[in-house]
């Protein structure tokens, strides 16, 4: 395929082992109805037939560019391989096991048009299996809260609850947004410092309730965010939530932190406390515990309406 169209949007979109998904993330670009879109694939040291796929997609259709990491750099080293080659006025993330809705970059680009504002974000669903097919499930109320109704041209401090929405791959951005920003290193849940920073530093962004993405939760169990009963995903994991918090802090948004911590407190902390209840490794269960009681210092938990059984847990 030749596009004749200057494009205005650049998607990242990094992968490793997903030969099983590529294909269908490509697809879910070629059936954009905004066709001014180019894509930069990256192999981050695969070891099955990932890097075929996306080569032979490549030779197919020129709004594709494939980068190859002969070993695995890691999601954050990807993403900032991309950025380093992004020649658009915008651009936008997918990871290469998800799928776009056929009209998100038409209706995130058409946003920005509008608005001007640095950047905009869109709700997502998560894609679960059921039988051989994947099927995409409802809005969350957090994300909901996060993107509907839609605010145009709004801030962190007008929406805290925007804080919510902490991936990078519902989001498009003016390029030269990221000229001082870049994705942490050899850590997982390396997107959520990186939204905060985004919400906090955007003279202005745009919430849209449209679905965008169909965020895959992978049959096999090999996600990033399936993994969090080890104990190194557990401490990346935490030290992202950490580091959310932090940069909200250090912004003044107050009421985002507060949101932030109510949501933290009802969706995350209580499947990790379950985990740690029968985990082997007492580690656990004390980076838990400790994460916890840090939580309780701030001076926004008490505005977080804790649920009662995280209250109780401070006695652990």
């Amino acid at each position: 395929m030749t596009n004749t169209s200057a494009p205005i949007v650049t998607l990242i979109v990094p992968g490793r082992n997903i030969d099983a998904y590529a294909p269908a993330a490509i697809a879910s670009l070629q059936a954009q109805t905004e066709p001014r879109w180019r894509a930069i694939l990256i192999d981050d040291g695969s070891t099955d037939t990932t890097g075929a796929i996306i080569e032979h997609a490549a030779t197919e259709d020129d709004r594709l560019t494939v980068v190859r990491h002969e070993t695995s750099r890691g999601l954050g080293a990807a993403r900032n391989a991309g950025l380093d080659l992004v020649d658009t006025p915008l651009l936008g993330f997918l990871d290469a096991d998800d799928e776009l809705t056929p009209t998100a970059l038409a209706r995130l680009t058409g946003t920005l048009a509008e608005t001007g504002s640095d950047f905009v974000a869109g709700a997502y669903v998560r894609s679960r299996p059921q039988g051989r097919a994947y099927v995409p499930g409802r809005v969350q109320p957090w994300t909901a809260a996060a993107t509907d109704p839609a605010r145009l041209r709004t801030t962190i401090l007008e929406h805290p609850r925007a804080s919510a929405n902490i991936v990078a791959w519902s989001k498009i951005s003016r390029a030269d947004f990221w000229s001082q920003m870049r994705f942490p290193e050899g850590v997982a849940y390396e997107d959520q410092i990186v939204a905060q920073q985004m919400y906090t530093r955007a003279a202005t962004f745009d919430v849209i309730p449209d679905v965008v993405v169909h965020w895959r939760l992978r049959a096999d169990g090999t996600s990033i965010t399936q993994g969090k009963s080890q104990l190194p995903v557990l401490r990346d994991y935490l030290a992202a939530l950490r580091g959310g918090i932090r940069v909200l802090h250090e912004a003044g948004a107050t009421a985002a932190v507060s949101a932030r911590l109510e949501l933290i407190l009802a969706m995350d902390l209580p499947p990790l406390q379950a985990i740690a209840s029968t985990h082997p490794d007492p580690a656990y269960a004390a980076e838990v515990t400790a994460f916890l009681h840090e939580l309780h210092d701030l001076p926004e938990f008490a505005d977080a309406h804790p649920d009662p059984n995280i209250t109780a847990a401070l006695a652990w």
